[in-house]
């Protein structure tokens, strides 16, 4: 089989991927900075995480699961302690992600990520003027589809006459005062 756009050869003997939203690890892609800033390809072929993933040959011996949740070992040492560690959000949500993705199926689960990716793209146009895009991608993975729309069309509504600087303020002073006041750290 020939690797299209969706479907990527690692290189290692069986494994594929065809998400580029939702990682093997239970990481969310599509909000990822790193990502957006050309720094990560994710968990597909030559890529650091490929090649240096204890994950990917872990998934070749339990049949290219597409997702560690799909194993009957998960979770596994693999993952212990994994998110105590790191202070990336998309790091530290992952047992929430993974648990999340698997309870509701993961089709539902990536069109909500569709939504979240949607969402993150209309305030980087609107809002961002480059300094704010991980925080940004932090409160669109932190805060739920709803709570974004409607913080989202309030703030648009609100700054309709405001230069970007003035939306950008505007919209991290929403994001921060709505995570607080729900005990979420962004």
């Amino acid at each position: 089989m020939t690797p299209t756009d969706h479907e990527t050869d690692t290189g290692m003997d069986g494994f594929r991927r065809t998400d580029r939203l939702f990682s093997l690890c239970g990481l969310n892609c599509g909000l990822c900075g790193f990502r957006l800033q050309g720094k990560c390809d994710g968990c597909f072929q030559g890529s650091f995480c490929a090649v240096n993933c204890p994950r990917v040959p872990c998934s070749v011996r339990h049949g290219n699961l597409e997702y560690c949740f799909q194993c009957p070992e998960y979770p596994c040492r693999h993952y212990d302690g994994f998110a105590d560690y790191d202070t990336l959000v998309l790091h530290r949500t992952q047992p929430r992600d993974m648990r999340k993705a698997k309870e509701m199926g993961i089709e539902a689960y990536l069109a909500e990520q569709r939504l979240k990716v949607g969402l993150l793209e209309r305030l980087l146009k609107d809002y961002d003027d480059g300094t704010n895009q991980v925080f940004l991608c932090a409160a669109v993975n932190l805060l739920s589809v709803e709570d974004m729309k409607t913080i989202i069309d309030r703030a648009d509504s609100e700054t309709k006459d405001m230069d970007k600087a003035a939306r950008l303020e505007h919209i991290v002073n929403e994001l921060k005062a709505f995570a607080d006041a729900n005990g979420i750290r962004i």
